[in-house]
Parts: structure tokens; C-alpha cells; sequence
């Protein structure tokens, strides 16, 4: 079958052949025709020596020139007679006295149009010999123009396309829901060139459509039945569709119009659907600013309901996972806690909270075994970057060698074992905490590049030359008395002073009385819900051993003994007997400190440690102290002045 090419070529002069086959090499090429196809025609026509060519074609009621084609600066489309141009579309060609000769181009998709060239009179004369020659290059036009047409359409579909994506891209990168919403119907608008619009998601529950963004409305939303108008009926069925004024009154539910004191001229609504083809809600464009909606404008907002509901059902879902990190935030934080009573304790407690809120670097002291790591995460999951790594280092199990290979990380090759490139603590708990640990034990070496990490907040791998930004908030926790090694030169000042931004003291389990007790009772709860078994009970004997023990390893030492109590106890109620206490490596018993003694001074000594511990115990209640040693008070005062130790008031 012969194209649409070769019918119109079969019939042309050969000149205009020849014409259309360098035009259409030029459009293969890609090359603009927009300033050389007048002057290609007037090299068809050059023996009638031509004059003012241009294509004029039909707007409104009026004439204009052909924006695709760029005709002569002083060419004035008044001089054209209306006949010249009236004829031409009725007798499809006319040679016209003044001078004039025109052929209209024929296309059932564009306005009419028409091909005008003024010649000399004298060339008028040879109308037989223009004829075909004009209906060729009016055909000829009608082609190219078509061509340009289809060109300026896919132009502008691949922009509409590169627009929809980016206008997708941003919306998955927003946050905010309000501003999301907001961002969707602004595009909406701009795409369509309309007024307003709004989108409406469907609360099962209530039985609405509740439309954001709504200008006017108290709260910046509209919530309206979700059968009511031309929403409810896209919702219900799932097609979309257009409304002007032309359609039905009865379609249209004015009462958003009152209530928004607007008035409604147009409209296309389309369904947003989930990932899943469950409804869930409407996507609507109200009040096309020049006519009425297209069914262009319905696909185009049908492609942008598309990248809607994928953003929404994303902005739900990451809104749903913050809660559920926020419930499982609390929920660790609830059982990462200081546990105790005791007022040393319920003081650090309180000033931990204060802390948490804030960035500072807070310096940790305490025993092996108090609890510092505890207070570290407890501090963590009670700011800002709960949800951010927590990243515990011991810096005493670091060898200096490769101190700077675990904090800063290295590069592939950087060192013989170096077989891939590793991320550093710094790197890892970006956004987050660091917790030191044992920053006592840590290399003047280590220090210094330390320091200069927390200055400058950027690290450089282990044989990279790439800086690295990082942003953590550093806790640091110690059991050595760091201002004295600042005194002795094994710590450095300006390190210590730029931890020290605060300071928390963990006091030793022995000197916190009824918080032995506690402790033991959240263990005992705890290894019991790990095994499925009821929880025991201490029983009163078993509750004073465990208040009297000096506890040289602190909670650590505690937990592990009512973790042994725990699997190996048959019975519901502890005895002292079920206790078995730890003697510390560093601790001596009481016959090897007080061997080379007399009995009276061991006597002595003895007294004095049992009355100091019990005092320590008690929390430094007297009456309480007293008890514990079978004593009144009274006499417990002057027992301790017998042994020279120092009275206090409670």
C-alpha cells in the first residue's frame, strides 16, 4: 500500500519532489526547517520571481501567521486580501490580480491554513503553470507541518514525563504530611493550569472523604460523605471522571462550595489507589482556568494519582514504623534503666534526665560493675537520637596499633590485613552516641587523635586522605580518677576538660542500701520470665546476708549470684543457704588482714569495719545501722566514740 508520502509525490512537479526530499533529509537529521523552508520554496518558484512568502493560518475569527515557520520581518498579514485567502480554502487554489496566489493546506487535525506568495502581476498571467506547483508545496507544507506538530507533542510528552518524575521524586524524599499534601495539589494545579485542588482520603471508619489541603476551612481540611458528589461517586466506582457546567447541577455537591465560599465551573476527579488496588481516596482539580478539563488533563492527573498514592502510602507507612520505633524506643528505655531508691540515686537519675535532653559530653564514673554502660544507654534512649546507632567501645581491650583502625576505619590495603575497607566507630555511630569505655586506659597516642576527632568532628581513614564528617554525641565512662592522672601526666588535660562537660558518679553497691534488695528483685523477675518459672521470694535472712555483703563487684557481682540462685535453687523461698558470695581476687579474709595482730587490736579493727559497713549499708541511718548490728542507738554512739570513729546526726 502506498503511503501518504508517495500519493502527494506522484502528482508534485518535480522541482517540489525534489524539494520535499532534502526537506525530510533535514528533518531525519534533525535539523530546524523554521528559517529555510520560506526561502526553499522561493528557490522552487524562482522563475516567477517571488516576493512575501508566508503560511497564514486561522485563530478565533482572525488570521495569523504560522508560529512554525518564521516569515519575513516586514511581512504584513493586512496586505493579504481576504478574498486571496477565502477563495483558497473554497477552490483549494486562486490566482488573485493583486498579486497574490495562495493554496490552502488541508490537515482535518490543525486550523486551516493557507500558503500565500506575492508574485509581480506579470507573473499572475501563468496561473496554469503555478497551480500545481502551489497545490504541491501546500501539500508539502500540510506534511512538514503534521511532522513538526507530532515533534512538538512528543517534545512536550517527555517533559510532562520529566516533570511527573521529578515532581515523584520529591515527594518521596518530603516528610511532613501537611506539606506533602500540599506539594500534590500545587503540582495538580500547575500541570492542569487550574484553580484548586484537593485530596480526599477515605476514613472507613466515619464513612468520609476528608480532602487536604482546604483553603478556608478551620484546620486546613474538608470532610465531606463519602457518597455525596462527584468524589463520592469516584470513589464508589473506581473510574474517573469530568464535570463542567454543561452537565448536570444534581452531580455536583455544593456544600463544600459554601462552606469554602467558592464556586465550582469544572472538575476532574480520578481514584488514588494503594499498591495493592484497594481505594483510598480521590484526587480532584476543580475550575480549569481556560475551558473546560480534556481527557489529557484526566490521564495526566490519572499518572499523577499514580505517584500520589505511592507517596502517601510511603509517608503512612514511615509515619507508622517512627511510631512503632518510638513504642520500642520507650519500651528498651523502660527496661535500660538506673534501678534504685536511694537518694544518691534518685538524684542521678533526675540530673541523667536533665542531661539526655542536651548534647553535652558527659564524663561516667564508678567501680567495675556499677552500672556506667547502663546509665550510657539510659542517657541515649532518652534524647533526640534514640533512634541512631549506640556504639560501645572498651577502649582498654583496644591495642594502641589499632586504636585508630577501630575508631576511624581504614581503606582496603592501608596495613597487611587490610584485605577490605572498613567503616570506624566514628562512622558507624554517626547520629548517634559513642560510648567510650575505660577511657582511663586509653594511649597517649589515642588520646590526641581522639581529641583531635571530637574538635574537628571529622575523621580520615586508615590510609584514605578523604575527609569524613561525623556527628555523635560521645559519653565516656571511667573507674580510675582521671584528675589524678591528669596530675601524674598518663591522661591528657585538654581531653579530659573537653569530656568533662559533665560529670555523673555511680556509687558502689555497698553504699546503697535497700537498693541491693531492689536490684535483687528486678533480677529475680527477670531470669525468671528467661526460664518460664515463678518468680521466688527472698526470705528475711536471705535479704540481710544479702544487705551485709560488701559487694566488691558491685551490681555485676549481684546479678550473677541471683542468676546462679535463679537455676539452681529448688525452692520458692531463697535461704542464706542458697547464697553463695564471691570473694574478690584483690580481697583478703579477714584472718589474713588481721594474722599479724594482737587480739585486741584485731579486736579493734574488726569492730571498726563492721560498724562502718553497716553505717555504709544503712545508707548512713543510724537507727537503721544500729538494728543491723543487734544494737540501740544510743549505744552504737558510744561505741563508735570508744573506737574513736566519727558521730554524725542523721
Amino acid at each position: 500500500m502506498p503511503s501518504k508520502t508517495d500519493y502527494f509525490s506522484s502528482h508534485w512537479p518535480s522541482v517540489v519532489r525534489e524539494l520535499s526530499c532534502e526537506l525530510l533529509r533535514q528533518v531525519a537529521a534533525g535539523e530546524p526547517l523554521g528559517t529555510t523552508f520560506y526561502p526553499a520554496i522561493s528557490g522552487v518558484l524562482a522563475d516567477f520571481r517571488p516576493g512575501a512568502i508566508a503560511i497564514v493560518r486561522q485563530r478565533g475569527m482572525d488570521w495569523g501567521l504560522e508560529p512554525a515557520f518564521a516569515a519575513a520581518s516586514d511581512f504584513r498579514i493586512d496586505a493579504v486580501p481576504e478574498v486571496v485567502i477565502s477563495t483558497a480554502l473554497e477552490a483549494q487554489f486562486i490566482g488573485h490580480d493583486s498579486g497574490w496566489v495562495a493554496a490552502a493546506i488541508v490537515s482535518k487535525d490543525r486550523a486551516p491554513s493557507v500558503l500565500v506568495v506575492q508574485l509581480p502581476r506579470s507573473a499572475v498571467d501563468q496561473v496554469d503553470a503555478l497551480r500545481p506547483m502551489m497545490i504541491g508545496l501546500a501539500e508539502l507544507s500540510a506534511m512538514l507541518l503534521q511532522i513538526a506538530s507530532d515533534q512538538a507533542a512528543r517534545g512536550a510528552e517527555i517533559q510532562r514525563l520529566t516533570t511527573m518524575l521529578e515532581i515523584a521524586a520529591t515527594w518521596q524524599q518530603q516528610r511532613d504530611w501537611t506539606e506533602l499534601l500540599e506539594s500534590m495539589a500545587e503540582a495538580a494545579t500547575q500541570l492542569l493550569d487550574a484553580q484548586r485542588a484537593s485530596i480526599f482520603l477515605w476514613d472507613r471508619r466515619r464513612s468520609l472523604l476528608v480532602g487536604r489541603p482546604a483553603m478556608g476551612v478551620e484546620g486546613g481540611q474538608l470532610e465531606v460523605d463519602d457518597s455525596a458528589g462527584i468524589v463520592g461517586a469516584v470513589l464508589g466506582s473506581g473510574v474517573a471522571k469530568r464535570w463542567d457546567a454543561s452537565d448536570s447541577e444534581s452531580e455536583v455537591n455544593r456544600k463544600p462550595d459554601a462552606q469554602l465560599q467558592f464556586q465550582t465551573t469544572s472538575l476532574v476527579a480520578v481514584p488514588l489507589n494503594n499498591r495493592n488496588g484497594k481505594r483510598m481516596g480521590v484526587f480532584e482539580v476543580i475550575n480549569k482556568r481556560d475551558g473546560r478539563f480534556t481527557e489529557h488533563d484526566e490521564r495526566v492527573l490519572n499518572e499523577l494519582a499514580v505517584h500520589a498514592a505511592a507517596a502517601i502510602e510511603n509517608s503512612q507507612e514511615r509515619e507508622h514504623l517512627a511510631q512503632n520505633c518510638d513504642k520500642l524506643a520507650l519500651a528498651v528505655a523502660e527496661n535500660v534503666q538506673v534501678i534504685g531508691e536511694s537518694p544518691s540515686i534518685v538524684t542521678l537519675r533526675k540530673t541523667s534526665d536533665r542531661v539526655a535532653k542536651t548534647d553535652l559530653s558527659v564524663l561516667i564514673l564508678g567501680e567495675n560493675g556499677t552500672g556506667k554502660e547502663v546509665l550510657a544507654r539510659s542517657i541515649h534512649l532518652s534524647g533526640a537520637r534514640r533512634h541512631e546507632p549506640f556504639i560501645a567501645v572498651n577502649c582498654a581491650a583496644i591495642v594502641e596499633t589499632l586504636l585508630e583502625s577501630e575508631l576511624f576505619g581504614h581503606e582496603k590495603g592501608a596495613f597487611t590485613d587490610a584485605h577490605e575497607a572498613r567503616a570506624g566507630k566514628f562512622e558507624i555511630a554517626n547520629g548517634g552516641t559513642l560510648f567510650l569505655d575505660e577511657i582511663g586506659d586509653m594511649s597517649l597516642g589515642g588520646q590526641a587523635k581522639l581529641l583531635r576527632a571530637l574538635e574537628e568532628k571529622v575523621i580520615v581513614r586508615v590510609g584514605g586522605f578523604t575527609p569524613i564528617t561525623t556527628d555523635v554525641r560521645v559519653l565516656a565512662a571511667t573507674n580510675q580518677p582521671l584528675a589524678e592522672l591528669v596530675r601524674q601526666k598518663r591522661f591528657r588535660e585538654d581531653l579530659f576538660f573537653r569530656l568533662n562537660v559533665v560529670t555523673l558518679k555511680l556509687p558502689p553497691l555497698r553504699e546503697r542500701g535497700d537498693d541491693i534488695l531492689l536490684l535483687a528483685q528486678h533480677f529475680l523477675e527477670d531470669f525468671a520470665h528467661k526460664q518460664g518459672h515463678r518468680v521466688p521470694t527472698l526470705s528475711p535472712a536471705a535479704a540481710r546476708a544479702l544487705r551485709s555483703h560488701l559487694w566488691p563487684g558491685n551490681i555485676r557481682e549481684l546479678r550473677n549470684l541471683i542468676e546462679r540462685v535463679s537455676y539452681l535453687c529448688t525452692s520458692d523461698v531463697i535461704q542464706p543457704s542458697d547464697l553463695s558470695f564471691s570473694q574478690s581476687p584483690n580481697e583478703q579474709s579477714d584472718a589474713q588482714r588481721l594474722a599479724n595482730k594482737s587480739l585486741n587490736e584485731a579486736t579493734r579493727q574488726f569492730q571498726i569495719q563492721h560498724i562502718q559497713s553497716a553505717i555504709q549499708r544503712a545508707g548512713r541511718n543510724m537507727t537503721e545501722a544500729a538494728a543491723m548490728l543487734g544494737l540501740h542507738r544510743s549505744n552504737l554512739y558510744r561505741k563508735m566514740k570508744q573506737l574513736d570513729l566519727e558521730t554524725f546526726d542523721e
